[in-house]
């Protein structure tokens, strides 16, 4: 059997996490880690030494398109100017008619200069249909004239299997033309211009996330929902921030595979200038045009299941940001 040549930049990163677990910089460590599993490999220590092993699926090529077994697969934009105001990024998973209703609404508010950016991570039969149907040249899509999928510019990336939340997030980021990346889970609706005013709220240099739904903690344990404003986090239901800030802090981790307390996880990252710097803010807007529906990622599992899942991510959190309490907007008084 070939054995598969680590990539330089690979072994660079895991060399570098081992000097930043050495001398405890659990944040750095942490980053590196999520910068090797998104390039399609898995590290694993050993002692003060590691072991790297290729984790991604394989890319596909089927035609004039590629399904990427890894995000680090995905051609990146990255390092091009950011074009016009901003990309939506949504993920395809399961539900065509979830995701037909939010580009529907797109079409309708989205003002000039949107792009969209659609991820289809594994999707089911009938979700894969839709998508086809989406972009072949002889139809519209659901409920839009052509006019108007010339207006909208979208482009769906496909992946070779299920790769989960987090890689999904990464392939979007990845491929996002605009200056600003905007989250939207297909469970909501737009019914107006939801992208504007979620840019002209990250021309303020000290925002770094904004959306349209926010959570405060007093101990980063528990969350709360919080009304309009500084939050300590905004939900991912709807979710915007910079694509340069993207680039430099990330890649999202992903071994958040389910979608539930990453965005707690993205938003600190976002904000963390540092401990003894005074972090960036997270605000939520009131206001913006769209409505909630059922989540069907949340209400098709288990609840037992679902609670699993959702602990998991939840110790993600608490390894890297668990005594940063610098992180919060309110801060009970001490004893």
């Amino acid at each position: 059997m070939t054995r598969r040549r680590i990539p330089d930049e690979v072994l660079s990163a895991a060399h570098a996490r081992s000097e930043a677990r050495a001398s405890r910089d659990w944040a750095e460590a942490d980053r590196l880690r999520a910068e090797i599993e998104a390039a399609g490999w898995k590290i694993a220590d050993r002692g003060t030494d590691f072991a790297l092993t290729p984790a991604a699926p394989v890319d596909l090529p089927e035609g004039d398109r590629v399904r990427y077994g890894s995000s680090a697969g995905v051609p990146s934009r990255l390092d091009e100017p950011g074009t016009g105001l901003g990309t939506v990024v949504l993920i395809a998973t399961d539900w065509p008619d979830d995701l037909a209703r939010a580009l529907a609404g797109l079409r309708v508010g989205a003002p000039d200069g949107t792009s969209v950016v659609v991820v289809a991570d594994g999707p089911s039969a009938d979700q894969a249909d839709a998508l086809e149907r989406l972009t072949a040249t002889d139809t519209t899509g659901p409920g839009a004239s052509a006019e108007a999928l010339r207006a909208l510019p979208v482009e769906v990336v496909w992946t070779s299997e299920r790769l989960g939340q987090g890689a999904a997030v990464n392939i979007g980021i990845r491929r996002a033309p605009g200056p600003v990346v905007v989250l939207l889970d297909a469970s909501l609706e737009p019914t107006g211009d939801i992208v504007t005013p979620l840019v002209r709220a990250l021309d303020d240099p000290t925002v770094a996330v904004v959306g349209g739904w926010g959570i405060v903690s007093a101990d980063l344990r528990k969350f709360e929902d919080a009304p309009p404003g500084d939050v300590d986090a905004v939900e991912g239901y709807l979710q915007a921030f910079r694509r340069a800030d993207a680039a430099e802090r990330g890649p999202v981790d992903e071994r958040f595979r389910f979608y539930r307390n990453l965005d707690i996880w993205w938003s600190l990252v976002l904000r963390d200038q540092g401990e003894g710097a005074a972090p960036s803010r997270a605000v939520s807007l009131a206001g913006l045009p769209v409505i909630r529906h059922d989540h069907r990622a949340y209400a098709s599992l288990p609840e037992d299941e679902r609670d699993r899942q959702s602990k998991r991510n939840f110790y993600r959190i608490i390894d890297r940001f668990g005594w940063r309490r610098d992180l919060l907007t309110t801060v009970p008084p001490g004893p």
